[in-house]
């Protein structure tokens, strides 16, 4: 029969369990050997229910919401810190130091302070009677918080009962309530579900979460807990004389300090640990806003004393702030190179990790109506190591009467083409590809490349040039250039000039494939512009069609056949394209590709990846034409073979996924008729 003796150590030994777990970072048994020990400890108490000991894991989460908070006055006051922003700063609390104790100016290299990242969270004030926890308060103003002791309960890290036995009657500690990063997203992703306004930061989700009334909504968001110091201790007890002595003494009584926290000397240590964390800073699993320094011995301490409002013998080096408040003037667009409209806040300029910042990405119109950031509003801007700054959200408590919400423009600023909104993608795009000043050399560098128009000697360096000497605008400027012209340009002779030029001239003769490719339309590669141009013949055929005639083609989903419907039905792109035309750029018409019956690729969807070692992959593709397969550039359900060769990466991956047959190169040349080798 189980006794109540058993029962109380079977409390012990789960709470000793978790301690292992949360605060060592090192378990001892598995989840499920946990699991099976609580729930016969679950299965004891509902049999028992005069054994129930508050400090019972089962207990961490009452079972009544709150009506409200209750006001703690604080036996010791919370005391804030000072804060120092730069070195020099920093080494001037030093110097307070020894003028304050002259004893210590020959032996200043040697003073000993604690230093540990200071926790971006909230600080809490536990307390503990005859090693139990009774209390937990938020700082509030210093002098009286507010209770939030059911929310602080099922916090793993924090024992419910002391471990050890030397406790004095009082102990209240001092520490940070804080959210980790991966607790954070994994919060914000639950809300987003659910429908609700996901919170700004971790601080913010851990604020939120200690202000909820039921405990049982905070014991699922996965607070944590690091301790930095005490309130009133029994008078009885002797305090040892240091403070990392005291830390040590904490964690032996189960409670959970920084790993990182260290004893360093002198000014030198301090400079040196604050370097340290800042590199570490960004890879850290919570968030930090800065390193705590204390004196190490805690006479000192207590001879150096407080001022009103902080202790003289302790500061917060701050980091360069990387979140801060400022207001949203306007919200502009910008046009990429590839052609994605993308809205920018401009801001009321302000100080962002250390860097000036007047602009911030919004990324897409969906962000921006997801966070509900209106013109006029004051917004939080956050700018974490070199990342660009982004606004995280608006302060709704200080919007105005006459914020107002954000617009996608109709038209490109840069150019005046219809701007559309991209199948199943966030994104908004220009459609006029060739004119668009923000897109334009790119759209020329395409334009002249080696499976486009092929003109040799129009490198990406002499393109730039001729843009920023405004003799390039759109692709068909090419063809008016002349040697003359382009032997102006420094390092350029007569033979070089006119070389450039007979490739241009030379590129007139081309394909329909080549030239629908050299057009640049967003997801229309060399495979796609080969499969339009055999199945529509010409390019007013290809112009014309609707995206229902489009989607019939092969490699063409509803996107690409988005795409090239806006790309022909844009006015600015028709007049590129009339001008190409006029400057005398043919083919002949696509030759219709020959069914090859006895092969076993006729009529099915081939990809190539990976290097293929007897051959290019253009040779590669057509053999497989030859024999009749169908080249496609992506693995979908539809592909009936995937060509792998050497260093074959994603495709061979998503092919193994689909269940697509895959083939070496050795396979498929065996497998290839001798006709179209």
């Amino acid at each position: 029969m189980t006794t109540q003796q058993h029962y109380l150590s079977l409390v012990e030994q789960l709470n000793q369990y978790s301690y292992q777990y949360y605060v060592l970072d090192d378990p001892t048994i598995s989840d499920a050997q946990y699991d099976q020990l609580y729930q016969q400890l679950i299965d004891l108490e509902a049999q028992h229910l005069d054994w129930i000991v508050a400090s019972s894991p089962s207990q961490r989460v009452g079972d009544q919401p709150l009506s409200e908070f209750k006001t703690v006055r604080h036996a010791v006051p919370m005391f804030s810190l000072d804060n120092a922003f730069s070195d020099d700063a920093l080494t001037s609390f030093v110097h307070r130091i020894v003028e304050k104790q002259t004893d210590l100016a020959e032996a200043v290299d040697q003073l000993s302070f604690s230093a540990e990242p200071k926790m971006d969270g909230l600080a809490i004030n536990l307390r503990y009677q005859q090693g139990e926890l009774v209390q937990a308060t938020t700082r509030g103003d210093g002098q009286v918080g507010e209770e939030v002791t059911h929310n602080i309960r099922p916090i793993h890290s924090i024992p419910l009962k002391l471990f050890g036995q030397n406790w004095p009657e009082i102990v209240e500690v001092r520490g940070e309530v804080f959210m980790t990063k991966q607790a954070f997203q994994k919060l914000n992703e639950q809300q987003q579900k659910l429908g609700a306004k996901p919170f700004a930061n971790p601080r913010n989700a851990a604020a939120g979460t200690l202000r909820q009334l039921d405990a049982k909504i905070s014991s699922q968001r996965q607070l944590s807990f690091f301790i930095y110091g005490w309130g009133e201790l029994s008078s009885d007890w002797s305090i040892p004389e240091t403070y990392g002595q005291m830390m040590q003494q904490f964690v032996d009584w189960g409670l959970p300090t920084n790993p990182y926290a260290e004893t360093v000397q002198g000014e030198a240590g301090l400079l040196d640990y604050y370097h340290k964390m800042a590199t570490l800073r960004a890879d850290l699993p919570y968030e930090i806003d800065g390193i705590v320094y204390k004196v190490n011995d805690i006479a000192l301490q207590q001879q150096l004393g407080f001022t009103a409002r902080a202790p003289r013998w302790a500061i917060a080096r701050k980091f360069p702030a990387e979140e801060v408040w400022t207001k949203l003037l306007d919200i502009e667009v910008q046009v990429g190179r590839t052609g994605a409209i993308t809205p920018v806040a401009r801001l009321e300029p302000v100080l962002v990790g250390g860097v000036m910042v007047a602009n911030a990405t919004l990324h897409n119109l969906d962000e921006v109506r997801r966070k509900d950031v209106r013109i006029g509003d004051q917004v939080i801007v956050r700018r974490a190591g070199d990342v660009i700054p982004e606004v995280v959200g608006p302060v709704l408590a200080q919007r105005p009467d006459n914020a107002r919400q954000f617009e996608m423009p109709k038209t490109c600023p840069e150019c005046d083409s219809e701007v559309i909104k991209e199948l199943d993608k966030a994104v908004y795009r220009c459609t006029g590809g060739l004119v668009c000043p923000a897109q334009r050399k790119r759209a020329l560098h395409h334009f002249v490349s080696r499976k486009a128009m092929d003109i040799q000697g129009l490198g990406e360096k002499l393109i730039d040039q001729l843009v920023d000497l405004g003799w390039i605008k759109h692709p068909d400027d090419f063809y008016h250039l002349e040697a003359a012209q382009l032997e102006t340009i420094d390092r350029m002779g007569p033979k070089s000039a006119q070389k450039v030029v007979d490739a241009i001239q030379a590129s007139l003769e081309t394909t329909l494939a080549r030239f629908v490719y050299s057009l640049g339309i967003p997801e229309v590669g060399e495979v796609t512009a080969k499969n339009l141009a055999q199945h529509f013949q010409t390019l007013p055929a290809i112009q014309t069609a609707s995206e229902a005639d489009l989607v019939a083609v092969n490699d063409v989903g509803e996107v690409v056949a988005q795409h090239l419907a806006h790309f022909f039905q844009e006015s600015h792109n028709q007049t590129i394209i009339e001008g190409l035309l006029a400057a005398g750029i043919h083919w002949p018409k696509p030759e219709a590709v020959v069914e090859n019956s006895d092969s076993p690729f006729n009529g099915k969807a081939v990809v190539l990846t990976g290097t293929l070692s007897l051959m290019t992959r253009n040779e590669a593709k057509q053999q497989l034409e030859l024999a009749g397969a169908k080249i496609t550039s992506s693995v979908s359900a539809k592909t009936d073979f995937v060509i792998a060769g050497e260093q074959a990466g994603s495709k061979l991956t998503k092919a193994n996924e689909l269940g697509v047959a895959v083939l070496s190169e050795a396979e498929w040349l065996a497998m290839m008729p001798e006709t179209a080798q």
